[in-house]
């Protein structure tokens, strides 16, 4: 299963760290898509990273604020969330998938299905 951890809450401007966290499997040969929903909201895709860490993409809504990196030898996918906006505040999940492009639609699940997803994780960006 996939574990996210990081969230928290946060005043706006400031910035966090997500984890997703692989438990009982090697993250290495899985891409990892990072999504949202905020209240009230339809589940949305925010960025996503290739197994080897060569090729990742961003919504629009995150570009030049988040930055998605992994490290497998931890077995662990990190979004890196700055400049924190209060219409950033969501409950974050991760998803991973051995197929790139299944994970490159950004569809979140379970509307699409993926090999694992987590539970989430929640952000509040409030001053």
């Amino acid at each position: 299963q996939l574990v996210e951890s990081g969230g928290g809450s946060v005043q706006p401007g400031g910035s966090l760290r997500l984890s997703c966290a692989a438990s009982g499997f090697s993250l290495d040969d899985y891409a990892i898509g990072w999504f949202r929903q905020a209240p009230g909201k339809e589940r949305e895709g925010i960025s996503y990273i290739s197994s080897s860490g060569g090729s990742t993409n961003y919504a629009d809504s995150v570009k030049g604020r988040f930055t998605i990196s992994r490290d497998n030898a931890k077995n662990t996918v990190y979004l890196q969330m700055n400049s924190l906006k209060p219409e950033d505040t969501a409950v974050y999940y991760c998803a991973g998938d051995r197929i790139l492009g299944n994970i490159q639609t950004m569809c979140p699940p379970p509307r699409c299905w993926y090999d694992y997803w987590g539970s989430g994780t929640q952000v509040t960006v409030s001053s």
